[in-house]
């Protein structure tokens, strides 16, 4: 009769299972796992595997503005030294406001005589609003010295070039699906407010309008332009950034030879030292992925 109730059989023990929800399982921690959680671990699963011609070519783009920006640098110190006159610079802008317009309508998929005639209205807005004001901005800075104006124009260049968008363009290309980046609106506000202390230095209007209309469309619509070429043909880029390099190279040495030794410098260190020094550091790149990791929309949730 005792052996009745000793005979009693304890119940098995659950087998543990895998569950987002359903709350602890009886007999197992809330933080439980087996032996089977780190086998699904995947080591380097996302790792790019990159080659150092692939990294040097990607590496043109930066170099190609690296130059634009140069060459504007080139302008406004000519201007300010008065080697350049006003009409050597509204000829300038008429030439690189055609080449735009010509790059637009051969690199474009969609064109049309609506959009030509949109683009003629806002630039002649802009022009327009250049003019008006280019008053206000010959006397906007009258009252500050020189040796701030170089100090704020240095930096505000540097924050231009450290925020700018190598990858896309400034302003929204046609047919682009997405919208410039929060960064490269402020980089373009450092190169616009750069721009308007220069032109604060100038002593006559039309200087003042003709080198804001330069620095705007540069500034503005070069990033479009190469953006285009490179869309376009990736072969012409190339051939588009290696004249735009030897080119700036050589207007930067008749300006002053040190400063052509630094560019060179600068060009170099971008599209060899980088890419080597991002090849190499690849090699200690470690990444795990496993069941810890947060799940993933494998769908636009703007669809």
């Amino acid at each position: 009769m005792d052996s009745t109730f000793d005979e009693n059989p304890s119940p098995t023990r659950q087998r543990w299972r895998k569950m987002a929800y359903g709350g602890m399982q009886p007999g197992f921690d809330d933080n439980h796992t087996d032996e089977t959680f780190l086998a699904a671990m995947v080591k380097n699963a996302n790792v790019v595997k990159r080659s150092m011609l692939k990294v040097m070519l990607d590496a043109v783009s930066i170099s190609q503005y690296l130059c634009i920006v140069a060459l504007v640098v080139s302008v406004w110190t000519c201007t300010l030294k008065s080697t350049l006159n006003e009409d050597t610079l509204l000829l300038l802008d008429v030439i690189l406001l055609g080449l735009g317009f010509l790059v637009l309508i051969l690199t474009s998929e969609m064109l049309s005589l609506n959009l030509l005639f949109r683009y003629f209205i806002n630039i002649s807005y802009f022009t327009t609003g250049l003019y008006v004001l280019a008053p206000v901005y010959q006397t906007l800075t009258r009252s500050i010295s020189s040796d701030s104006i170089w100090a704020v124009t240095v930096s505000l260049i540097v924050v231009h070039l450290f925020m700018h968008d190598y990858s896309g363009s400034t302003i929204r290309a046609p047919g682009a699906l997405k919208n410039p980046a929060l960064t490269s609106c402020v980089s373009l506000n450092a190169s616009v407010v750069a721009s308007v202390f220069i032109a604060s230095r100038l002593p006559s209007r039309t200087q003042v309008f003709a080198i804001m209309l330069f620095s705007l469309q540069v500034f503005l619509f070069a990033p479009l332009i190469t953006y285009c070429i490179k869309k376009c043909s990736f072969q012409l880029h190339l051939w588009f950034s290696f004249g735009l390099m030897f080119l700036t190279m050589a207007i930067v040495f008749l300006l002053h030879q040190f400063l052509s030794v630094l560019l060179l410098g600068l060009l170099v260190f971008v599209n060899v030292v980088c890419p080597y020094w991002l090849i190499r550091i690849q090699e200690y790149k470690f990444e795990i992925n496993g069941p810890w990791d947060e799940a993933k929309l494998c769908f636009d949730i703007t669809e």
